[in-house]
């Protein structure tokens, strides 16, 4: 006994038009598969549900036969058209969400500086106070930081000149004792008289002296002041 026929009419009832739709569907998209190997043919088919829900199917790209239809049909210059207007559309609300970003990070820094307060409430306000206090630890720990560094560096440069200043006094004292023997030589063949004796051993005192001075930052006659990076340490 066969079926009868159906008459093509909308279905009332929502559940029994589900149902329909959902077998019907899954048949045509069932026959669109047996056509594209079967007949080797190319086969698009794009379905929406009645809630919008899309459903497709494409023996190749859905894209490349879509551009393939409107080619086919003269719509290659509309599809340009179309592009251009929605790349223009884009590319305006892209700018709109620039002027509003912008404002925005205006706004802001505005805040941050202690200005145009009025339009901010209780919470917008204990928020740019919390926001102030982390910034400003953040920066005293890097003022720290840097401090801290600076001290080392002077440290380690008050070291290096206090080993400078070591070695330039043995090198004066070797000197100076040299300078002790080769004049006891010369007293042994020749008598010196007191004011003599005096200005030598004024003359060698004299000579330690200007170079443990210069060794840290002074100059012995102008008496000044020691040079500004040992004055830091």
């Amino acid at each position: 006994m066969g079926r009868g026929k159906v008459e093509l009419k909308r279905i009332e009832n929502s559940t029994s038009r589900q149902v329909t739709f959902s077998k019907r569907k899954n048949g045509l998209l069932k026959k669109a598969f047996e056509l594209s190997i079967l007949c080797d043919a190319e086969v698009a088919l794009l379905i929406f549900s009645p809630s919008g829900k899309a459903y497709q199917f494409a023996s190749n790209d859905m894209d490349r036969s879509i551009a393939r239809y409107r080619n086919e049909v003269g719509m290659m210059e509309f599809n340009n058209h179309y592009h251009r207007t929605r790349t223009i559309e884009f590319w305006m609300s892209e700018i709109d969400n620039l002027k509003r970003t912008i404002e925005s990070l205006e706004a802001k820094h505005k805040h941050l500086a202690g200005e145009d307060l009025s339009t901010l409430g209780m919470k917008e306000l204990k928020q740019l106070e919390r926001q102030l206090k982390n910034g400003v630890e953040r920066i005293r720990a890097k003022k720290r930081r840097i401090i801290s560094e600076h001290i080392n560096l002077l440290k380690k440069r008050q070291r290096s000149l206090q080993e400078d200043n070591t070695r330039l006094q043995k090198k004066v004292c070797f000197h100076f004792f040299y300078e002790v023997k080769l004049h006891e030589t010369n007293i042994s063949t020749r008598a010196f008289g007191p004011e003599e004796c005096d200005a030598f051993g004024r003359a060698a005192a004299a000579a330690v002296l200007s170079v443990h001075t210069t060794a840290l930052g002074y100059e012995k006659d102008g008496q000044q002041e020691p040079s500004s990076d040992y004055k830091n340490v």
